[in-house]
């Protein structure tokens, strides 16, 4: 909410910035997709391997108590 105001804003200010803002928004975004679809992933092969190296110590911890 407080981005759509800043926005309205810049509206009042300076229009065709507002405007300009408007447009390169959805392209800005566009371009920075794959980067968090590279980040989600490492997270995802760091989970994996945390999971992995942590298994024996689980494994040797035995079952929990409810």
């Amino acid at each position: 909410m407080l981005t759509f105001i800043l926005w309205c804003i810049l509206l009042v200010l300076c229009w065709p910035l507002a405007l300009l803002a408007l447009v390169l928004y959805p392209l800005v975004w566009l371009l920075l997709l794959p980067f968090r679809l590279i980040g989600i992933t490492v997270k995802g092969v760091f989970g994996l391997l945390a999971g992995l190296i942590l298994l024996p110590a689980r494994l040797l911890r035995g079952p929990r108590a409810l």
